[in-house]
């Protein structure tokens, strides 16, 4: 899972799109954006340094805007969501996205060593659901195939899955969630998050 999140993370600014008021196609967009972004992250030497409150506020305002983490978590808890009251969906909706957040912001200083391929755009003109197929490479390592499933909506297309060498994220996710909701219930999932998003949980983590 760890190996999964920091391809992911490294190369998650590829779709973090500028705010735009016409809806661009989204292989367009990302391509258009990246190049930008990561000019940020390269001349930003608190970012490179690892400022965390830098590193934050990029995730925050330029990454998860692009992305739907309702439709994410709901995915990733899978059949249990619908035994969630909303107020439990509404709990779980914001560990997982905090979760995510503390994760790619982790490795977001290094994401200038990887170099982006995208792929061609394979949907219809009409399809409101894609999938953005890139591939990442770093010097010394095998390049790795990282696709972006997004649903186009109201105010832009967004993320809702990403699959690393043909492994889905969400999927990923949704195996540990069960685990943890057989032997607690959704409060045990809750609780689990909760602690992993703890920041004494956090610090030992990177030790």
């Amino acid at each position: 899972m760890n190996r999964i999140l920091q391809l992911v993370s490294a190369c998650l600014l590829a779709v973090s799109f500028s705010a735009v008021a016409e809806i661009v196609p989204p292989d367009v967009l990302a391509k258009n954006t990246t190049n930008d972004v990561l000019r940020i992250v390269k001349q930003d030497k608190e970012i490179k340094s690892g400022n965390n409150q830098k590193i934050l506020g990029l995730v925050e305002q330029v990454i998860l805007p692009n992305f739907d983490f309702q439709q994410m978590t709901r995915l990733a808890v899978g059949q249990n969501w619908r035994k969630a009251t909303p107020e439990q969906q509404a709990g779980l909706v914001n560990e997982f996205r905090t979760m995510l957040v503390r994760t790619y912001s982790a490795s977001l200083s290094s994401v200038t060593d990887y170099q982006i391929e995208f792929k061609p755009l394979k949907a219809a003109a009409s399809a409101t659901d894609v999938t953005v197929n890139t591939q990442v490479s770093k010097p010394g390592a095998p390049p790795i195939p990282i696709d972006y499933r997004m649903e186009k909506q109201a105010d832009g297309w967004k993320v809702y899955d990403v699959l690393v060498d043909n492994v889905s994220m969400v999927t990923v996710y949704r195996n540990s969630f069960n685990s943890e909701v057989r032997k607690g219930g959704v409060e045990g999932l809750l609780a689990a998050l909760s602690r992993r998003n703890s920041p004494v949980s956090t610090k030992e983590a990177k030790k």
